[in-house]
Parts: C-alpha cells; structure tokens; sequence
C-alpha cells in the first residue's frame, strides 16, 4: 500500500511538471550529483565572483586543489552572467573524469539561471544517473526467462527485440541497446517522463507471452546506473529469500 502511495505521489509531481522542464542529457554517477547540489546549499559556496578572469585562471592552476575548484564552478555557476557560463564551458570541454562531470552540472545549473533570469520564469531541471534525451528520461532494464539458468531462444530474443521496440515507438520512446545473457535480456532505452511507464510493459510481456509464456512479469528497471551480472543475481537472490521469509511468516500465521 506504502509503495503504490509513494507511485502516486511521483506520477502527480511529474504530471505537474511545466512543458519547459530540462532534463541531464549526460550519464553522472549519483553520489557525484547529490555532493554538487550539497555544495549549492553550502552559504561559503554562494558568494559572488568579482574578478572572472582570476577564477578561470585558478581553474587551471595545478597547484589547487580540486575541492576548491569544485567550489569556483558553483560560484560560478551561480551568476546570471554569459561570462561565467562561457568560464564554465571552456573548462569543461577540456576536463577529465570527476572534474569534468563537476562542470557539467555547474554548466546544467549556469544555463538553467540564465534562462530564468531571461524569461523571467522558474526552470524545472531533472537529473537522473543514466541521464536522458530532450524530454525522454534513460532507463536500464532487466528482462528475466521464467528459468533464470536457461538461454533464451533465437526466435525469443528477436521477439523480445522487436516487440519492445514496437512498443517503445508508439509512446515516442526509443531502444538504444538491447543485450542476452544466460537467463535475462537487459537493455537500455529512451521513455518520455510524463507517460507512464508500467503500462507499455504489461502490454509488451503479455504480446511476448503469447508464444510460450516466457518471460516473467516481473522486470527489473532502474533510472540510476546500468546494473552488473552480479548486481542483477544479487538482487534476484534477496529477493527469492524475502519471498521465502514471507512464506514461512504466512505459514505460522495459519
């Protein structure tokens, strides 16, 4: 009851979404995203830049250190000016690894002020771990066989292939990848935020089903990060034993 309450509330805030909302293109891991917004909410980490030309210098200076350069691009990206959306940019384009995600959420969060301050209305931006396109959020599914330690045919893979795809396109979205392994199909594909999800998936498993009932209802999706093997037999496991928890609690209730 608790989680499809909490589905309920999920599916309102994004129905009220404005048609205007932003969505991160780009795949950052999570943890990196909630340290940068903690850092926005930091009063040291919210003052103003004087001197432009002195904070890009200091961002490819190598003898500081990269916390303080984190907290130049926030400042930095806290200004409604050009001047440090294009510090920002520059800096990006030629940054590697954490630092060049870091200013990738700096140049998201400069052009959302920007666009605020130009329009003279709030901009809604959404941040997912396996980011997006235009108004379509990324997805990382698993599909499971009905027996986890058999392969799937080739005449079900084309069908899981196909099908999906048929049905992603009706509701605009779009498959990037799709993967078989022993026992699972995983995939990763495009879905616009504001439709609702669940209901292509019951109509894709049930057409699939048609020819041999062999896909399980049950789907594992995330818009998080792209799940390993291992992550995805982990998960499946405590999940069996969950089940069998519940099992013997019914069993000594009775």
């Amino acid at each position: 009851m608790e989680e499809n309450n909490n589905l309920k509330k999920i599916q309102e805030a994004i129905e009220s979404l404005p048609d205007n909302f932003s969505i991160l293109e780009e795949q950052i891991d999570v943890e990196l995203q909630m340290e940068y917004f903690e850092f926005t909410k930091d009063k040291d980490n919210n003052q103003g830049i004087d001197d432009f030309e002195a904070a890009e210098q200091q961002l490819y200076d190598p003898d500081i250190e990269d916390t303080e350069k984190k907290r130049l691009l926030v400042r930095l990206a806290g200004h409604d000016k050009v001047e440090a959306f294009r510090i920002i940019e520059r800096f990006q384009a030629q940054a590697e690894g954490m630092m060049r995600n870091w200013a990738i959420l700096a140049i998201q969060e400069s052009r959302m002020i920007l666009q605020s301050s130009l329009l003279d209305e709030q901009q809604v931006f959404i941040s997912t771990g396996l980011g997006g396109k235009g108004q379509n959020i990324r997805y990382f599914i698993t599909l499971l066989n009905q027996d986890t330690e058999v392969d799937f045919t080739d005449t079900q893979k084309k069908l899981i292939s196909t099908e999906f795809q048929y049905f992603l396109n009706k509701s605009e979205g779009e498959l990037e990848e799709m993967n078989f392994v022993k026992g699972f199909a995983t995939g990763l594909f495009l879905f616009p935020l504001k439709k609702n999800l669940q209901d292509i998936f019951k109509s894709f498993i049930d057409e699939c089903n048609q020819y041999g009932n062999f896909l399980r209802e049950d789907v594992i999706i995330t818009n998080v990060k792209q799940l390993s093997l291992d992550e995805i037999k982990t998960f499946l496991k405590q999940e069996e034993e969950e089940s069998e928890q519940e099992d013997e609690n019914d069993t000594e209730e009775d």
